[in-house]
């Protein structure tokens, strides 16, 4: 019984973890979830950890996502034309992803993790434009992006964020607080439509992601807090974005080459 207890505490924490992630740098929810759920909770099969870590990155975004909105920083239109493009590709994604071994794709996604964490540290000191918005001249731009990260997305099984929100700064000049928030409609999106997909393969563990759900919904009103007090020091928001994408990916390739 106590291990019981001991086990449900530790999913519980992972998906604060999750949620105070998401709702602090819009991003990192599944780069969080996925190698919790097979390192620190013991799910066996990483195809199970991928599917069930994107609904509970979906139902946390949309937590996250309230949050931000009462804070006035989602810029909705944005959203609209990153995310619906972005579902299109995770489809496409998350059908070629459940067709590679499962602890390759980990490994992939370690390595493109580091790439993204570069890139955002090479940009920190980038305020970006608080009036910035999707406009006739850059709305292509912008479908581009979301058509690209959300075959990423499904691919790697993950929410996304950790690519929308440099997607969103690339495409639109946004402010990284502004990117953060409105990532949030499209990690919910992205997420949503890799679950479809996996569920339909049952690689779903239900129990096990609504423990996650509620978890992340306390971390995520936290996180987005957070977020808002950190987006006042330059560059502050971002160092610590690429920092969680460094520490996650040296864990998971240090695990991946062990033969884990």
């Amino acid at each position: 019984m106590p291990e019981t207890f001991l086990h449900t505490g530790l999913e519980i924490f992972s998906g604060m973890l999750v949620g105070f992630t998401l709702g602090l740098i819009g991003g990192g929810g599944s780069i969080l979830a996925v190698p919790l759920m097979v390192y620190l909770v013991g799910v066996s099969n990483p195809h199970v950890a991928i599917g069930t870590s994107a609904l509970a990155v979906a139902i946390n975004a949309l937590v996250g996502l309230a949050q931000h909105a009462r804070a006035h920083t989602v810029k909705w239109r944005c959203a609209a034309i990153f995310a619906s493009c972005g579902v299109v590709g995770a489809f496409v994604g998350a059908a070629a992803g459940k067709a590679v071994d499962g602890k390759r794709l980990l490994l992939c996604f370690a390595i493109l993790m580091i790439g993204v964490g570069i890139l955002m540290l090479r940009g920190r000191r980038n305020q970006g434009c608080p009036g910035a918005s999707c406009n006739r001249d850059n709305a292509t731009k912008v479908a581009g992006y979301g058509l690209g990260t959300g075959v990423l997305s499904g691919f790697f099984g993950i929410g996304g964020g950790f690519l929308i929100v440099p997607g969103l700064i690339a495409s639109t000049g946004m402010p990284i607080l502004n990117a953060v928030g409105t990532s949030l409609v499209a990690v919910a999106a992205f997420g949503l439509s890799t679950t479809v997909s996996y569920m339909m393969s049952g690689y779903i563990d239900w129990q096990l992601a609504a423990l996650f759900i509620v978890g992340g919904a306390v971390g995520s009103i936290a996180g987005t807090r957070t977020a808002r007090s950190m987006a006042k020091s330059t560059g502050s928001l971002t160092t610590f974005f690429a920092g969680v994408i460094f520490c996650v990916a040296i864990y998971m390739i240090w695990q991946s080459l062990r033969g884990h």
